[in-house]
């Protein structure tokens, strides 16, 4: 039989990873804000727990999948939280983004109560979520690792599930990943603008570019919902730009140019003024549409 695994945040992208795992035959408990995916998971066949602290009591592998860094310290170090009903030897895998610095204090933390934490942010929004073929980016220790790998391999690409150091790496892996992911997409979006100004099928420029060097994950999907504008989330805009927010604190942290990225992180501002945090992070597009003043 399987540890138990406990599940805290069942939103757009923690509801499916925790029902991937369910299939994959762990037991699993489950806790969240909302009450409509904790039912939706117990009729799957998980249990409900009560607090974060509850979950804690009843499993040894745990889960956190929240917005950011507050949530994430609220969830484990808050009254009720995670911390207070630990058992000894567990390990806690945050696959929430946050910024390396919590992530690695919060690591000190467990370790103190005689517990391992993990930080496994990951990549594929909605769709590799639900697929089960997420890319995880894993900071913490080895064996801790090696020991949680068949539970991560629930929920992510077994070929994509890469650690890449101690803790805090995972975290800073994921802003280099939204920093790649941010720039590619106001890159597409230039071109598919350039494309439409000069007359040109946008449609078929883009299809003709993925058969080439400059295909990318970000031109097939992204590329896509800004030819059709359809912004429905997969991953929100304010998300994305609380992501970004700690890329721009980290790279100060770091002395590291990177001014790809600031131009990025000013048409994300745009983006958010326009009031567009709710829509898929694409639609970073609309607002490069807007300044070509394209409808």
């Amino acid at each position: 039989m399987s540890e138990t695994v406990g599940f805290i945040g069942l939103g757009l992208m923690g509801r499916p990873m925790a029902k991937n795992i369910l299939k994959k035959g762990f037991p699993l408990v489950v806790h969240s804000r909302s009450q409509g995916p904790v039912d939706d998971l117990v009729a799957a066949g998980a249990k409900r727990a009560s607090s974060p602290a509850d979950v804690a009591r009843q499993a040894t592998r745990i889960i956190t999948m929240v917005p950011d860094s507050p949530e994430v310290e609220l969830v484990l170090d808050g009254t009720d939280g995670v911390f207070s009903g630990l058992q000894p030897g567990t390990i806690i895998i945050d696959m929430s983004s946050i910024a390396p610095g919590p992530a690695r204090r919060l690591a000190e933390r467990a370790k103190a109560k005689g517990a391992t934490m993990l930080d496994a942010p990951v990549s594929g929004g909605d769709i590799g979520a639900i697929a089960g073929t997420l890319s995880i980016m894993v900071g913490g220790d080895l064996d801790a690792f090696n020991a949680v790998k068949p539970l991560l391999e629930a929920m992510g690409n077994p070929e994509k599930i890469v650690r890449i150091g101690e803790s805090g790496a995972g975290q800073l892996c994921k802003l280099c990943n939204q920093m790649v992911i941010g720039g590619t997409l106001v890159v597409v979006a230039e071109a598919l603008a350039l494309a439409r100004k000069a007359g040109v099928d946008a449609g078929k420029v883009r299809e003709a570019l993925l058969g080439g060097f400059a295909s990318s994950r970000v031109l097939e999907v992204h590329g896509e919902r800004a030819l059709k504008g359809t912004y429905k989330p997969g991953f929100k805009t304010h998300l994305f730009a609380k992501d970004m927010r700690n890329v721009v604190s980290t790279l100060a942290e770091h002395d590291t140019a990177a001014p790809v990225t600031a131009v990025v992180q000013q048409l994300l501002h745009a983006t958010m003024a326009a009031g567009r945090g709710e829509d898929d992070n694409s639609v970073m597009a609309r607002t490069v549409f807007d300044l070509a003043g394209l409808e």
